[in-house]
């Protein structure tokens, strides 16, 4: 691929996210919002620059699973070596919601209410003097089942937790506590 087909795939995926984000964020309220940006390299950059052409998302969907007393559940993500919330790529016609809740499903097996978004992060991907942008969606949802089971076919996950405290090797660590204040302060 030449540099003007990356600046190319980066209008193309500019385009994406914008109509993906107003879909998203015009159906829902009273989320918080972030923005996050990430250098990365041109391999990857092409990688997620083709996410988010496709999908308007780079990394896929995610749901935050609450208690009552505030716990968030978390899974255990050992090729990053850090704690992550439920979530994951998106399949071919599947809505943000449905890979929220498959990813759910497979990486903690437990089941929950969903509520609505709970945090909508503008997530901005550069490479040198290429960039683009996706929406990172994330879910918030009541636990319904509390017992964690990992099924996930991706061999990613290996456990789930559920946190009051999050550790501080929690990836998003800031935004998950806003929302932890935010809905329960």
């Amino acid at each position: 691929m030449t540099l003007d087909d990356l600046w190319f795939l980066a209008t193309e995926a500019d385009q994406r996210a914008e109509q993906a984000y107003h879909r998203l964020t015009e159906r829902h309220t009273g989320f918080l919002e972030f923005t996050r940006t990430y250098d990365v390299s041109r391999r990857r950059f092409r990688t997620l620059a083709r996410r988010v052409s496709d999908t308007g998302a780079p990394y896929g969907a995610h749901t935050i699973v609450y208690r009552p007393s505030g716990e968030i559940l978390l899974v255990w993500h050992g090729g990053l070596d850090t704690w992550v919330l439920p979530g994951g790529g998106i399949q071919e016609d599947e809505s943000y919601r449905e890979t929220a809740e498959r990813e759910l499903r497979e990486e903690a097996g437990v089941e929950a209410n969903y509520e609505g978004l709970g945090i909508a992060t503008r997530t901005a991907i550069r490479c040198g003097e290429y960039s683009t942008w996706g929406i990172l969606p994330v879910f918030q949802a009541r636990a319904k089942t509390t017992t964690p089971t990992v099924r996930d076919p991706d061999g990613e996950i290996t456990d789930a937790k559920w946190f009051g405290k999050l550790p501080e090797n929690t990836r998003d660590r800031e935004q998950l506590v806003a929302w932890q204040e935010n809905e329960f302060d």
